[in-house]
């Protein structure tokens, strides 16, 4: 009996052993989220179950020892319950086939109608997610049927679901008993009810302690996937609380100039369409720093009608760091700043220079860009807590930044009153 115990316990270690293999597999874990697949990628999930398992029983078969090896019939359920009935049934015959070729005749019907029952209990299910949520403990299902009656449906669903992994080992119990254990491969000891048992039990176990295993990487692949759903979500909504900002001012300066110099107004508006044709286009979070250039010179084009010869622009940008990738619309909050914040007040006008540059930190390498204006600079006392503003601006673009790249970036800000401002940011390249 303590030998029975040890094989039984090595059975349920297997079983889990191959589950946590094939969940670390991209593939496999993308056929497990669909619910609903074609039948060659259920059949593709099977075949990486039954392939498997089968190997344990030819180990079995050929060695005569490793009793423990042999999951074949609980292979056929799980792939039925996963895969449906088609996965389940060629799951069953895959799985039977080393010990069809050895004698056993009774393998093959008997795998493949377990892969048809699990079909069955496949289809049974109230909702697709009740298959992974699955208990073996028999006492949980009935308290969860008694406790809980807004969840009934799924509480008969797991004691029949519990029920019929019994069926399909009562089903092998009784192949044995017909054909004196000729035809069929089991572990039943002889005149011991415990360990008849305990074979039942392992059996449940064989079955669900997989469905947990790949449930769990269902639930981490999905709560990485909205993860990243969240982090496009807020980068959208940090974007779009730009660009409205930034239209706004455009439109003022073209009602404006509409009156006064209809010549410089139609340029504007020429501009205007450039840049909408560009943000309409835009997909990505990212885009070459020479695309970004040219969004800005269109930008520049229409402060500069506003501003007159008051407003001037100098760029000197390394050719190392045209093609980097840069959030899109990372400068132009910076550059609206210094016009509207730093240059605008100051009667005389003033130069927005713009340089960029890369370097290397070790093996990375990293852009380097700056904003600086000789305008009217920012006083001590709101640049300390400029970056916790709420608003339009540098703390989109702080916020933008720290959502993209995380602690691997820095944004910097230097002014003093009457002396302009300069900003850094820099990123991996």
């Amino acid at each position: 009996m303590q030998q029975l115990l040890i094989i039984l316990l090595i059975k349920v270690a297997g079983a889990a052993s191959i589950a946590s293999i094939l969940s670390r597999s991209s593939r496999f874990l993308g056929l497990l989220m669909r619910e609903e697949r074609t039948l060659a990628e259920s059949l593709q999930l099977c075949l990486s179950v039954s392939l498997l398992c089968s190997f344990g029983s030819l180990i079995r078969l050929q060695t005569h020892t490793y009793a423990a090896a042999d999951i074949c019939l609980e292979a056929s359920l799980l792939c039925g319950i996963v895969g449906g009935y088609v996965a389940g049934l060629v799951a069953g015959v895959v799985c039977a086939f080393p010990a069809t070729m050895h004698g056993e005749y009774l393998a093959m019907p008997l795998y493949a109608a377990a892969g048809v029952l699990g079909g069955l209990l496949r289809d049974l299910a109230p909702a697709s997610e009740d298959v992974w949520r699955f208990s073996p403990f028999f006492d949980l299902s009935l308290w969860r049927l008694i406790r809980y009656k807004d969840h009934r449906p799924r509480s008969i669903y797991h004691v029949v679901m519990l029920l019929a992994l019994l069926v399909a080992e009562m089903m092998r119990l009784v192949g044995m008993r017909l054909f004196d254990g000729k035809y069929v491969f089991t572990l039943y000891p002889e005149g011991s009810t415990a360990g008849t048992a305990a074979v039942f039990v392992t059996t449940v176990f064989t079955v669900s302690v997989p469905l947990k295993i790949w449930n769990s990487a269902r639930n981490e692949r999905l709560l990485e996937s909205k993860e990243l759903l969240l982090v496009q979500a807020r980068l959208s909504a940090l974007s779009s609380q730009i660009n409205p900002h930034f239209l706004f001012n455009t439109l003022n300066t073209v009602s404006s100039l509409i009156r006064t110099n209809p010549e410089n107004a139609r340029q504007v508006v020429y501009r205007l369409s450039n840049i909408l044709r560009r943000l309409l286009r835009k997909t990505d979070n990212f885009a070459p720093l020479r695309d970004e250039l040219s969004f800005i010179d269109d930008y520049l084009s229409i402060e500069i009608a506003r501003f007159g010869d008051k407003l001037r622009f100098s760029k000197e940008i390394d050719e190392s760091a045209l093609d980097c990738q840069v959030p899109t619309m990372i400068l132009q909050p910076l550059i609206e700043n210094s016009i509207k914040h730093g240059l605008a007040a100051k009667l005389e006008g003033g130069t927005v220079r713009l340089t960029g540059t890369t370097r290397n930190d070790g093996d990375e390498r990293r852009l380097l860009l700056t904003v600086e204006d000789d305008g009217v600079g920012i006083d001590e006392v709101r640049l300390a807590t400029i970056l916790q503003q709420a608003g339009i601006g540098v703390s989109n673009v702080n916020e933008r930044l720290q959502v993209l790249f995380g602690g691997s970036y820095r944004l910097e800000i230097a002014s003093r009153p009457g002396a302009g401002t300069r900003t850094e940011i820099e990123f991996p390249a």
